[in-house]
């Protein structure tokens, strides 16, 4: 796992443990060279995310018991990948950005002046 950083250089924050997030299930955006798709931005769904991840073909929405998955609903807070969030943001339709959870790796994709952009107030 690379060190646990935030985007702000301080200590990673946690992101969810209801549900329980992260590549490794931790509960924080954490990230490693098994983590392929950098599941780095903390970030507050909204439905039109959900949407938008639905119709490009990553559906966070359905429940996936066979994987232990509830399904994500509008207000839970999840370790997104760093390029799907970019996508949002170029869409219109970037959720909200938990900027202490997010992982400093995040930078190696999306610029600090978007995640400062939808940063939760």
């Amino acid at each position: 796992m690379d060190p646990s950083l935030n985007v702000l250089g301080g200590q990673l924050e946690p992101c969810s443990t209801a549900p329980l997030t992260g590549f490794f299930r931790n509960g924080c955006c954490d990230t490693g060279p098994q983590d392929r798709g950098m599941h780095t931005v903390c970030a507050l769904m909204t439905a039109e995310f959900l949407a938008l991840s639905k119709y490009l073909g990553n559906d966070l929405s359905t429940p996936r018991p066979e994987y232990g998955f509830a399904g994500l609903r509008p207000g839970d807070r999840w370790c997104l990948c760093a390029s799907r969030f970019l996508q949002a943001h170029e869409e219109g339709a970037a959720p909200k950005v938990r900027l202490g959870a997010t992982h400093r790796r995040t930078l190696d994709i999306v610029p600090l002046e978007v995640l400062k952009a939808h940063a939760e107030v």
